[in-house]
């Protein structure tokens, strides 16, 4: 009876090793790239629910056409703000009371293009926010302005990488900017740093925030 139950012990476990090594084996042999249209749950990071958020018009991004003609490029970018960082002005003329979602979100929510300014609309990465004005003002204006010392600061170069095959850092805190895809994706971003795979969706997985500009030490060398 004791050989029985030892034998019958045995087999157990030599069942339950092969079922554990299959499951390991087929685990290991799935693909690490979950495609938008397989995926059933999304774990949100706080930091990052505007990626998520719009990421159901990921595989829309991948598949438009690049409108050569009407691109924006990061020049333009920088300049339509007074300083880098800051929020990007309105460059059109605009009536006061039809500010925030009742008209600014109408063209700037999902973009498209506009024929009276012949451009297309950039897309706002936080369309909760309605009341427009609190930080977007015209770019325009009649009246002068007191002369300062006030220089401009620069925005960050293209290509800021810990290394040669590594991906681009985020040079600027994503606070009001979480959605990555809204200035990064679609024929309203700059040339310069369109993303080729934005159905990849979850950009902070490779994509770190620095806003420290990382230099070329050449060889390391250890003293």
């Amino acid at each position: 009876m004791k050989k029985l139950f030892i034998i019958f012990l045995l087999v157990i476990l030599m069942i339950a090793t092969i079922a554990v090594w299959s499951f390991s084996y087929k685990t290991s042999h799935e693909e690490a790239y979950v495609p938008i249209a397989n995926l059933t749950e999304t774990l949100i990071i706080p930091s990052e629910e505007g990626v998520f958020e719009r990421s159901k018009f990921a595989l829309e991004y991948s598949k438009m056409p690049t409108d050569i003609k009407h691109q924006r490029s990061l020049n333009t970018y920088y300049d339509n703000r007074a300083f880098y960082g800051a929020p990007p002005s309105i460059p059109h003329e605009v009536e006061e009371r039809n500010m925030g979602a009742n008209s600014c979100l109408k063209c700037h929510e999902n973009g498209g293009f506009v024929d009276k300014l012949n451009a297309y609309s950039p897309i706002t990465p936080h369309p909760e926010k309605e009341n427009c004005r609190q930080c977007h003002v015209p770019q325009k204006t009649k009246d002068l302005f007191v002369s300062t010392h006030w220089s401009r600061s620069k925005g960050p170069s293209i290509g800021n990488k810990a290394l040669m095959t590594s991906p681009p850092v985020i040079p600027h805190q994503i606070q009001l900017r979480e959605n990555c895809l809204s200035c990064h994706a679609g024929p309203s971003a700059p040339k310069e740093i369109r993303t080729s795979h934005p159905d990849r969706i979850n950009c902070r997985q490779c994509h770190v925030i620095n806003e420290k500009l990382i230099k070329d030490i050449g060889v390391f060398t250890r003293k």
